[in-house]
């Protein structure tokens, strides 16, 4: 067993991880030490306290105790007030209930929110980059380096979060190597173009093929890093990298679909995702039978709305982007009605609108804006002026 490995009893882990390639380098790494219930991906850092106050509420109900590794996120005050409560949550459990969380980052400006509440930091005599702070729970570990990226914090402090034994890996360490000069714009370090490579290839594939909300998002983009990492390994150039990135992409997918009597090989590899999306939970149900979907590529949201409508399985189907831009398609001429709903317009089975409040951070949040403005609940007849005549009679 690793040194200050977790114990066995934290069996439900989640990760809260930056959306870029650090973060989800980060989450490559962690997923590699242990069985990650569940990732969630932070683009803003404004969108940091409203992600971790749901946690809290969330962990204050759970009955058994859960472990929370926050990776690459910049502190901000909201998050630094995050901590404190969570260990006071943890003050008020009992012992062998109270909750862990590893925060392992990289950047000064959360050292700066942590002064500011009072917590100073305590240096590490190993590594003079490292920064501590105790938070009085030796259950609330929280670290910052700004000399290294957090996918290497990931692979260095894994002790903190592993829940089995690994031991040093050569492609996890050419990812990490690579991420770690990008990251740090150390254009000096050989590994730097390498990591440029990574960085394209990551933007390019993170969201239009297998989006955020389904189950092979995060194994599908630390797959193709993977094997980006492999070949960084052998040496091999960005120019051969690039090369190679749809090879990677149908392999992965060949493996996933393996078992899968309805795949298509013929197809594109985009094609055949889209198949598995438009099978898939990724579209919520709305009360009028809309199926509706969260920050979806448009290209992808175009092949899996028209797979879902001609399976039958929804008329109207919308897809709602962080930004708060809005997509309708229908296969009854709605579409444009429910785009109206949201100060827009266009043809009459494709158009588009725009969410009030201008953004979204979640497909929860997307949800609860845009249910009662498409779907307002009725009237009830006892709370108009006129109700008390409907059954008078002089």
């Amino acid at each position: 067993m690793l040194r200050d490995s977790p114990e066995d009893r934290f069996l439900n882990i989640t990760q809260i991880t930056h959306h870029d390639l650090d973060g989800y380098g980060a989450s490559t790494v962690v997923g590699q030490f242990a069985e990650v219930a569940r990732i969630v991906h932070v683009p803003r850092y404004s969108d940091v306290g409203p992600v971790v106050e749901t946690e809290l509420k969330r962990l204050g109900k759970a009955s058994a105790p859960e472990m929370i590794v926050m990776t690459d996120l910049g502190l901000e005050a909201v998050a630094v007030t995050f901590l404190r409560n969570f260990a006071a949550l943890n003050r008020r459990r009992e012992p062998e209930a109270r909750h862990r969380l590893v925060v392992l980052d990289h950047h000064a400006s959360s050292v700066d929110q942590l002064r500011e509440q009072g917590l100073a930091p305590l240096a590490d005599p190993a590594t003079p980059s490292l920064q501590r702070f105790d938070l009085e729970d030796p259950n609330l570990v929280v670290l910052i380096d700004e000399a290294c990226c957090a996918t290497r914090m990931a692979y260095e402090h894994r002790a903190l979060y592993a829940t089995r034994e690994s031991g040093e890996d050569p492609i996890l360490g050419a990812l990490v190597t690579a991420v770690d000069a990008v990251d740090l714009w150390r254009k000096d370090r050989p590994a730097f173009r390498s990591g440029l490579s990574l960085d394209e290839m990551f933007w390019d594939n993170v969201s239009n093929l297998v989006p955020i909300g389904h189950p092979w998002h995060d194994r599908f983009v630390g797959d193709l890093l993977l094997g980006a990492a492999r070949l960084l390994g052998d040496g091999a150039s960005p120019a051969v990298i690039e090369g190679q990135v749809p090879a990677l992409r149908k392999a992965i997918l060949d493996g996933y679909l393996a078992e899968d009597a309805e795949d298509d090989r013929t197809l594109t590899t985009r094609m055949r995702i889209a198949r598995v999306l438009a099978r898939s939970d990724l579209f919520h149900p709305l009360s009028d039978g809309t199926l509706m979907s969260f920050g979806l590529d448009s290209g992808t949201f175009q092949r899996v709305s028209d797979l879902i409508m001609e399976s039958g399985r929804a008329k109207r189907v919308l897809n709602v982007q962080r930004a708060g831009t809005m997509s309708f398609r229908s296969n009854n001429e709605t579409a444009l009605d429910g785009a109206r709903r949201f100060r827009g317009g266009g043809h009459k089975d494709a158009a588009g609108g725009k969410l009030t409040s201008g953004s979204a951070f979640s497909l929860a949040d997307a949800i609860a804006q845009v249910e009662p403005v498409l779907n307002p609940p009725a009237a009830d007849p006892a709370l108009s002026p006129f109700g008390a005549l409907k059954n008078w009679k002089g």
